[in-house]
């Protein structure tokens, strides 16, 4: 089991609900009207988030988008993306 889908586990049904919709958004590439916010010192990294849940993805030059993480808001949230 993948490091994405044990994190998707750890989430309650309401939380995961509220992922996948967003999970769904960057499928389909609609990235705009999301409160996404690109991460400083990274290049093309980028977090979308649902309350206290963090979805980091990484956008290539040919708008693919390949998924970082998924967790919650803590000290460590960002320190393990390189």
């Amino acid at each position: 089991m993948d490091k994405i889908a044990k994190a998707l586990e750890k989430l309650s049904a309401a939380e995961r609900k509220a992922v996948q919709g967003i999970l769904d958004l960057l499928k389909i590439g609609k990235l705009s009207g999301m409160d996404t916010v690109k991460l400083k010192g990274y290049q093309g990294i980028f977090r979308a988030h649902k309350g206290k849940i963090r979805i980091i993805y990484r956008v290539t030059s040919d708008n693919d988008v390949t998924l970082l993480a998924i967790e919650r808001r803590s000290d460590n949230t960002y320190n393990q993306l390189d």
